[in-house]
């Protein structure tokens, strides 16, 4: 039976603006797509991200140049082989390994071999702010067993000491999204120290990877923007600790899936980000970040509002989406929980 393609943009207002060193969010822009076949109907959703050169047009463009083959039956295989890592792909391959789901009867995680969906352990986010704001934002979310701070180059010893009186007992991720150089990490070594700090996202700029190799860090160093896919490792070596796995990098679950393994093997920490999104976007990173060290997979709690049967938090405690939401058939109970109307 033929499939049939739809793609289209879909925004989503935040709840509050959402800063990095880059700039500031007001809404999460996505592509969400949809893939059916028959009765069924495979979805995914990407985050189309300048700093890699996208843009929702791009994307958009790139998954109608693959429509005639998707609607002929294309594989996940053979997409890896038409598009480049990326939005475009991720969207594409979590909408594909949906409908495969719900074409077996079954469920992603019981074609993995995996359990089911559990709920995860999230970092909850303080975004870029001043140190009094940051500490203010940090206090709203203390019982938070792990917290992520965004930095800049311009007070960022303050910005983390604020956030750590604020939770005195989280664990703690620092991310400055590339905007330090190597004098400002080698300087910020004792405060990370001191701060009780847990891992470095990204310090420096990907371009500036050579800078770290033979670097001692206090803090174990995390590739989040050097760090796509698997054939990336190996120049990582040497430079980092951990890196980030992110759908819209790897170009969806089939990828994330592999680098996992590949960073496991290569003796790399894990952690499992993502991008501000909507809960659809979220739903196949719980399957990678099941035994991940650190899990920051809070897009979705920065909306206004989310889909129905999406992910929900306490604490930072994060409830997987609802049954039949993503992933699994209508009906296919023995895959953990009765799946609910899609």
């Amino acid at each position: 039976m033929l499939r049939e393609l739809s793609a289209r943009h879909r925004s989503w207002p935040l709840a509050a603006p959402f800063r990095i060193s880059r700039g500031v969010k007001h809404s999460a822009e996505v592509v969400a797509v949809e893939i059916r076949e028959g009765e069924h109907c495979g979805r995914g959703e990407s985050v189309p991200y300048a700093r890699y050169g996208e843009t929702i047009e791009s994307v958009l463009h790139q998954i109608q140049s693959v429509r005639q083959a998707i609607d002929d039956g294309l594989s996940r295989e053979q997409l890896a082989e038409l598009l480049p890592a990326g939005a475009a792909r991720n969207a594409l391959d979590c909408a594909l390994w949906d409908l495969e789901a719900q074409l077996a009867g079954s469920s992603v995680w019981s074609v993995l071999r995996l359990a089911p969906p559990q709920v995860l352990t999230t970092a909850l986010t303080v975004s870029l702010d001043t140190p009094e704001r940051m500490g203010e934002a940090a206090a709203r979310i203390a019982s938070a067993r792990l917290v992520k701070v965004k930095v800049d180059a311009s007070a960022p010893a303050a910005q983390i000491e604020a956030v750590r009186r604020a939770a005195p007992a989280a664990r703690l991720i620092v991310d400055p999204n590339e905007s330090w150089n190597i004098d400002l990490l080698r300087d910020m070594q004792p405060a990370l120290a001191a701060l009780d700090v847990a891992l470095v996202e990204q310090p420096l700029p990907a371009a500036d990877d050579d800078a770290l190799a033979g670097f001692e860090s206090a803090v174990p160093i995390c590739a989040d923007e050097s760090c796509h896919v698997a054939a990336d490792l190996p120049r990582l070596q040497g430079r980092y600790q951990a890196v980030n796995i992110k759908l819209d990098k790897t170009g969806g679950l089939t990828e994330a899936l592999a680098l996992r393994a590949a960073a496991r093997a290569g003796g790399f920490r894990i952690m499992v980000g993502c991008m501000i999104c909507s809960s659809m976007g979220i739903a196949p990173a719980f399957l990678v970040a099941r035994g991940a060290e650190f899990v920051d997979l809070d897009g979705p709690l920065w909306l206004e509002a989310d889909h129905d049967g999406g992910v929900q938090s306490r604490h930072g405690a994060l409830q997987p989406v609802a049954a039949g939401f993503w992933g699994q058939a209508d009906g296919a109970i023995g895959d953990g929980a009765a799946a609910s109307a899609r």
